[in-house]
């Protein structure tokens, strides 16, 4: 499951984990227009836990997600 919701500034993607467990933390993703930030809760240390992506970097991503294994350059 997930939501989307447009902020003044961003918009907010927040994945859900539903299946069998163990279960994971909600996943926030802020969509700004010069970054994407990735967001999860660390029961460990008890903090959340971010990682900061370019636009770019997002683009190489989605693109990844259904090709094979190798070494590729996006044009722009």
């Amino acid at each position: 499951m997930f939501t989307i919701e447009h902020e003044f500034d961003a918009t907010v993607v927040t994945l859900v984990d539903e299946g069998s467990t163990p279960l994971q933390e909600d996943v926030v993703i802020n969509s700004f227009e010069e970054c994407i930030t990735v967001e999860q809760y660390d029961a460990r240390t008890d903090s959340m836990q971010k990682i900061t992506l370019s636009i770019a970097q997002m683009r190489d991503l989605v693109a990844a997600v259904n090709l094979p294994e190798g070494l590729y350059r996006r044009e722009e």
